[in-house]
């Protein structure tokens, strides 16, 4: 199971001057399932959105077994990315990162994508690391760590591969106000995710005993990390905090929600506790796949998917039985704007970047 030692510290402070021009930032997050794209100016302590885009391309359909993008995929995905490049026009947005993750890091064919995404919709699109995932997911939770536990696991389970990271949460400060920030103590990558655990077991018509070879499966491939850092009893007894970020979890928190159609703002920053966690997890997998189709949160892109989902979580919470889970609608792009905008700001508009890891950042919880 790969796994690394980098510390990182994360310190954010964004643009506040609002007597200066405030230019529009994009972010786009390609993954194994979804094309995602958020347009954003600075804001006081934060950033606004102004247009979103996301769209299932399911970039990585058939990668397990062929290692390969097929010509299918990568046809919904350019058309995805026109789309996105059309917004970025229409904003003028000039300040873009755009990245791709676990399929085109697996797939050997994925610079063909990447030469007709620059050549057709105009996007330069890089291949990122485990790591810089793991960075980015953590920089966008900030808001969401509890500064009264020392510690949080961030769990992000994506279409090709699920990103567990642990957290130490100390104490800073800034302009003389105590502010928590974080240190990324360990972190693995488990090289599934719920496109390539459906591919594996079936999403459509999934049995009980299905279900449950999945999730001992996926207990199995975490067991390593737990063995090597022991954090399952101080989960368990509510020293350490679970944040999810990812479609299932937020489509968890929309089903218990008994939302007619998926509403972030009642998701985003939501709670559910173990009990509730597992009987919707139930209730999901007890569902057939016409009526996870039918379902509002769930719809036709996501109901070959779910169960996965569902199993991959089922699996991480045997090995830490936290009291509850924090919800996160956000991800790599909030993370890059993130990163964009204090880039921007400390290089007075003319911002290089750097390396993930390479500099020390500190970030004000909300309370």
């Amino acid at each position: 199971m790969p796994k690394k030692n980098n510390s990182y510290r994360q310190n954010n402070s964004l643009a506040r001057d609002g007597r200066k021009s405030r230019p529009a930032f994009g972010a786009l997050d390609l993954g194994t399932n979804n094309c995602r794209l958020l347009i954003a100016r600075p804001s006081r302590g934060g950033f606004r959105v102004v247009d979103a885009y996301s769209r299932i391309v399911r970039l990585g359909e058939g990668l397990s077994s062929s290692g390969a993008l097929s010509d299918a995929a990568v046809a919904r995905t350019i058309k995805a990315l026109r789309a996105c490049s059309d917004k970025l026009r229409r904003h003028g947005v000039k300040n873009l990162r755009a990245v791709a993750t676990e399929a085109c890091r697996r797939a050997e064919n994925h610079h063909e994508l990447l030469a007709r995404a620059r050549q057709e919709a105009g996007i330069e699109i890089e291949v990122i690391s485990n790591w810089e995932e793991v960075c980015l997911a953590a920089d966008s939770c900030a808001s969401l760590l509890d500064p009264r536990r020392r510690d949080a696991l961030i769990i992000d389970i994506g279409g090709g591969s699920t990103e567990i990271s642990w957290l130490s949460i100390d104490q800073g400060g800034e302009h003389g106000v105590a502010s928590p920030c974080f240190t990324v103590r360990e972190w693995c990558s488990l090289p599934f995710g719920v496109v390539t655990l459906a591919e594996r077991y079936g999403g459509r018509d999934v049995s009980r005993d299905r279900y449950e070879e999945m999730v001992r499966d996926v207990e199995g491939a975490a067991r390593p990390f737990e063995d090597d850092h022991r954090l399952g009893s101080r989960a368990s007894e509510g020293d350490i905090q679970i944040i999810g970020t990812s479609g299932t979890v937020t489509t968890l928190a929309g089903v218990h929600k008994r939302l007619r159609r998926y509403d972030r703002s009642q998701v985003d920053g939501s709670y559910l506790d173990q009990a509730t966690v597992a009987a919707i997890c139930r209730s999901i997998v007890a569902m057939d796949y016409k009526a996870r189709q039918r379902h509002g949160c769930i719809g036709r892109d996501r109901a070959d998917l779910v169960v996965a989902g569902c199993a991959i979580l089922e699996g991480l919470y045997r090995l830490w039985p936290a009291p509850g889970l924090h919800v996160a609608d956000r991800g790599l792009r909030e993370g890059i704007l993130m990163t964009l905008m204090r880039e921007h700001r400390e290089s007075g508009g003319d911002a290089k970047g750097e390396a993930p890891g390479s500099y020390t950042r500190q970030v004000r919880v909300q309370r």
